[in-house]
């Protein structure tokens, strides 16, 4: 059978299994959810074997570190991955929740209701624990999904499937609730992204490449985040250990992630207090400084930051660092550089910390916080299935509420507009 055959079908069952899952009662999805945890961790070993796999194929291309750590999965990876479903399933179920109820004049009573959006798709690189998430997500929030993972991590992709869908069968929920496409043709993701009939959205994963091929050529609806350049200012009114503690973990703690701080600004009052020492632990961390002239003024031995490196999104120990001259430079910086995504300043002065979070156009803004935090889990969503830099329907950390739209459930008494 051809791809396109084969994916318009997967778009069939799909579109029929989400009418199913939009009438699902609460209980049985916190059941199911239930289920996939203990799936997933009574299947580690064949989970872990079949990632060693993929892991061996990234190393054998020479691939970068940060993408083989994106890739590698361990014990305390999936307990995690089945402590998200457990999470998600004890939040509320949020189809069905009445948003607002209002009664007109002539007497009609309009609810606006939250519903599922229908069947999503979602297309990604490398991080093999989004499968799980994404499944767990989307059937809390009553979608069907269909996957796309990369090649890369096509092993433990289909191995957390499978585990994931055999919950599924158990419960008699139809196999097209969750479907994998598992070819490795990459005419695989354009076909998928023309099949507006059956997909209401599509939600690309990964590197900026994919991000923007995935909007470009796509008939359907896509939300998206191309990068995370994120930024951590030191305010003059700062606490000096405080921004240290912060600043090395929005940096050192995950740096391959899009909520790791890519770029450092520093007020020119405390420059020469923050710098060195600051720098000092970045580097025996193995943190790569590229810095303005006067940081390498400050601390010596530091590499020169070219125009490209406050555009650049390392995703690896590389950190750009400025001095700037006031509030105004710093937050002008952000909105010009920064990919509206998480962005941090540190400082004791009130009203400069209420007008950072008026001034930065970022989905997420932070005071006195490390930009790491950006993340459903961090935020109490239980998962995330991705993050949303753009502003039209969802932003920041995606999770079921942001899964869900809505539609206006209207009572009458025998009313007729005249």
């Amino acid at each position: 059978m051809k791809i396109k055959d084969e994916l318009e079908n997967l778009g069939k069952s799909a579109l029929e299994a989400s009418r199913l899952l939009a009438n699902l009662s609460s209980s049985a999805k916190d059941a199911l959810l239930k289920d996939m945890a203990a799936a997933l961790l009574a299947s580690a070993s064949q989970i872990l074997k079949a990632n060693k796999k993929d892991i061996s194929f990234a190393k054998g291309k020479g691939l970068k570190e940060s993408f083989i750590e994106r890739l590698s999965l361990n014990e305390k990876r999936l307990e995690e991955m089945a402590e998200s479903l457990l999470a998600i399933a004890k939040l509320n179920d949020p189809v069905g929740e009445v948003i607002k109820v209002w009664r007109r004049p002539n007497g009609l009573w309009i609810n606006k209701v939250r519903v599922p959006i229908g069947v999503i798709a979602i297309i990604y690189e490398s991080r093999p624990n989004v499968t799980s998430d994404c499944i767990g997500l989307c059937f809390k929030s009553g979608n069907s999904v269909i996957l796309k993972g990369g090649s890369e991590a096509l092993n433990s992709n289909l191995a957390i499937f499978k585990v994931l869908q055999g919950s599924f069968l158990r419960q008699g929920i139809p196999c097209g609730a969750i479907s994998m496409v598992a070819t490795k043709d990459r005419r695989s993701v354009e076909e998928l992204l023309k099949l507006n009939d059956h997909i209401d959205l599509v939600i690309p994963r990964g590197g900026e490449d994919l991000i923007r091929r995935v909007a470009e050529i796509s008939r359907i609806p896509v939300i998206k985040h191309y990068k995370g350049i994120c930024h951590v200012y030191v305010d003059e009114w700062a606490d000096l250990n405080m921004a240290e503690e912060v600043c090395f973990n929005a940096k050192v703690q995950r740096p391959g992630v899009c909520n790791a701080m890519e770029s450092m600004l520093v007020h020119k009052d405390v420059a020469v207090r923050f710098l060195p020492g600051m720098i000092k632990k970045f580097k025996q961390a193995g943190v790569e400084i590229r810095g303005c002239a006067m940081t390498q003024k400050i601390a010596k031995g530091t590499k020169k930051a070219r125009e490209q490196d406050y555009h650049t999104e390392y995703l690896g120990l590389v950190l750009s660092v400025k001095v700037v001259g006031s509030f105004t430079e710093a937050v002008r910086h952000i909105n010009h550089y920064g990919s509206h995504h998480s962005d941090s300043i540190i400082t004791e002065d009130y009203s400069s910390a209420l007008e950072f979070t008026r001034a930065v156009d970022s989905a997420c803004v932070y005071v006195n916080a490390s930009t790491r935090f950006t993340d459903g889990n961090q935020f109490g969503m239980g998962a995330e299935i991705g993050i949303s830099t753009d502003k039209l329907h969802a932003r920041g950390p995606m999770a079921l509420e942001e899964l869900t739209t809505y539609k206006y459930i209207v009572f009458g008494s025998g009313q007729i507009r005249k």
